[in-house]
C-alpha cells in the first residue's frame, strides 16, 4: 500500500524519518519535533534552572505564607502610622495654626514622617504581624495541616526568614539613604512650626574644636543667625610647639562664596613663632578658608537622623580629629542602622515559636506575649542606648545588646519548638 507523501518541504530529513517510521509501527505515535534554532539548548537550560529555584525555594506554600506576612505587616504599617499622623496633627494643630504653616509644607511634613517612623519601628511591626496571622493560622488548623504532612518546624520557619529579609533589606536602604535625606525638611518644619523658638540654640560662647590636624579654634561668642562671632583665635602647632596664633575681633561665615569654610576676619593679628624670634602681621580685613562651619558651633537636636552612612562616619571622623565631644549619638546611630534590620529575623523566629501551636483560649494570649515582648524590646533599645551616651559604653555593644540578648531568647525558643 502507497502512502502518500504530504511532507511540507520546509522539514528536515530527520523529522521525515520519525514520521515514516511512526507508520510502520501501529502501537506507537506520531511526533513532529520541533526544528532546532540557535541558542535554543541555553535558553531551556536557563528557564529550566529558575524553574527549579522556583519550585525548590518558593513552593506554593511558602508564597501562601509569605503573603500573609506581607499583607499583615503593610496593613499594621498602614494602620498605625494612621493613628499616629492623626493623633499628631491633633496635638499640633493648635501650633500650626498659630505658626501658619502652609498646607503644602503640611503634606511633605507628613509625607516624611511616615516612612520616619514606619520604618524606625519596623522591627516591631514585623513582630506583631507574625504573631497575629501565624495564630490565625494556627486557630484555622492549618498549621496543623502543614505539619503532619512531615513538614519539619525549620521548613516552616523558611518563609518566615524569607519575608523577613526582604523587610530588612528594605528597611536598611531607606533607613541609611532615603529617609535621612527627607529628614532634613521634617526637623527644619518642626522646627518653625511646631517647636517654640526658644529651643533651637541661635548662640554659643566660649567655644573650642580643632578644624585640622594641630589646628584649634577658640570663639568667644556665636551668632548663628548672623553666622558672625567676635573675639576668635586659631592656634597652630608642630611637635606640640606653638608655631602661629591669630587673633580676630570679629568673625563671619562667608556665605557668598562658591566653595564651602570662607570666612571673614576683621582687625586680625597673626603672630609668628621661628624659634626665639617672633613676626607679627596685623590686617584690617582677611578672607581665610578655615575647616568649620555655623552648624559646627551650633549643634540641632536630632541632626545625626539627616545623615547618610557615609556622611555619619565622615562627620564622626571629623569630630573625633577635632577632639569633639558628644559624638556617641552618631555613633549609636550608625550602628543602630545595622542592628535594627538584623531584629526582623530575630523577632519573626520568635513569633513563630510563640504562636504556631494552636490555643484554646485562641491568640490573645499569643499578643499579649508579643505586646509585652515587643515593649520590653524598646526597652532594652532605650536603655542600651542612654548607657552609651551617658557613659564609657561602645556604641557598637550598645546598639547590638538588645538583639543578642532576644537571639538567645529566640534560640531557645526555637529549641523548645522543634520538640
Amino acid at each position: 500500500m502507497e502512502i502518500e507523501d504530504k511532507t511540507p518541504q520546509n522539514i528536515s530529513q530527520s523529522e521525515t524519518e520519525s514520521i515514516s517510521e511512526a507508520q510502520g509501527h501501529s502501537t506507537a505515535e506520531v511526533t513532529t519535533p520541533l526544528p532546532h534554532r540557535e541558542g535554543q539548548g541555553g535558553e531551556s537550560a536557563v528557564s529550566s534552572f529558575i524553574s527549579n529555584v522556583r519550585r525548590n525555594l518558593f513552593s506554593r506554600l511558602d508564597r501562601y505564607i509569605m503573603a500573609k506576612f506581607l499583607g499583615t505587616y503593610v496593613f499594621s504599617i498602614v494602620l498605625i502610622i494612621t493613628i499616629a499622623v492623626v493623633f499628631d496633627f491633633s496635638e499640633n494643630s493648635d501650633k500650626f495654626a498659630s505658626n501658619h504653616a502652609p498646607m503644602a509644607g503640611l503634606a511633605y511634613y507628613y509625607l516624611d514622617f511616615v516612612p520616619f517612623y514606619a520604618n524606625m519601628f519596623s522591627a516591631l511591626f514585623v513582630f506583631i504581624s507574625v504573631i497575629f496571622f501565624t495564630a490565625k493560622l494556627a486557630e484555622n488548623s492549618e498549621i496543623i495541616a502543614m505539619l503532619s504532612t512531615g513538614m519539619s518546624f525549620s521548613r516552616l520557619l523558611r518563609p518566615y526568614l524569607i519575608s523577613s529579609a526582604l523587610i530588612a533589606a528594605l528597611s536598611f536602604y531607606l533607613g541609611s539613604e532615603v529617609i535621612p535625606r527627607g529628614s532634613v525638611d521634617r526637623i527644619q518644619f518642626e522646627y518653625r512650626y511646631k517647636t517654640s523658638k526658644n529651643k533651637k540654640p541661635q548662640t554659643a560662647t566660649n567655644l573650642q574644636l580643632q578644624v585640622d590636624t594641630g589646628v584649634i579654634a577658640y570663639i568667644e561668642f556665636f551668632d548663628g543667625i548672623r553666622k558672625s562671632g567676635t573675639h576668635f583665635s586659631l592656634d597652630k602647632f608642630e611637635n606640640k610647639q606653638l608655631i602661629s596664633h591669630l587673633t580676630a575681633e570679629r568673625i563671619e561665615y562667608d556665605t557668598l562664596a562658591d566653595e564651602r569654610f570662607h570666612w571673614k576676619l576683621w582687625r586680625v593679628k597673626i603672630r609668628t613663632l621661628k624659634g626665639l624670634r617672633e613676626q607679627i602681621v596685623t590686617k584690617e580685613l582677611m578672607d581665610s578658608v578655615i575647616l568649620m562651619e555655623p552648624s559646627d558651633f551650633l549643634p540641632i537636636s536630632n541632626i545625626e537622623t539627616t545623615m547618610t552612612n557615609s556622611e555619619l562616619l565622615a562627620y564622626i571622623d571629623k569630630q573625633q580629629l577635632r577632639g569633639a565631644g558628644g559624638i556617641k549619638v552618631f555613633e549609636v546611630e550608625y550602628h543602630k542602622r545595622f542592628s535594627s534590620p538584623f531584629a526582623a529575623f530575630i523577632l519573626s523566629t520568635i513569633g513563630l515559636c510563640l504562636s504556631f501551636r494552636k490555643r484554646k483560649g485562641g491568640m490573645g494570649g499569643s499578643l499579649g506575649i508579643g505586646i509585652a515582648l515587643s515593649a520590653a524590646y524598646v526597652m532594652f533599645q532605650t536603655i542600651s542606648s542612654t548607657f552609651a551616651i551617658n557613659s564609657n559604653w561602645p556604641a557598637i555593644i550598645a546598639a547590638w545588646t538588645p538583639n543578642v540578648i532576644f537571639t538567645a531568647i529566640a534560640f531557645w525558643l526555637y529549641r523548645k519548638s522543634l520538640r
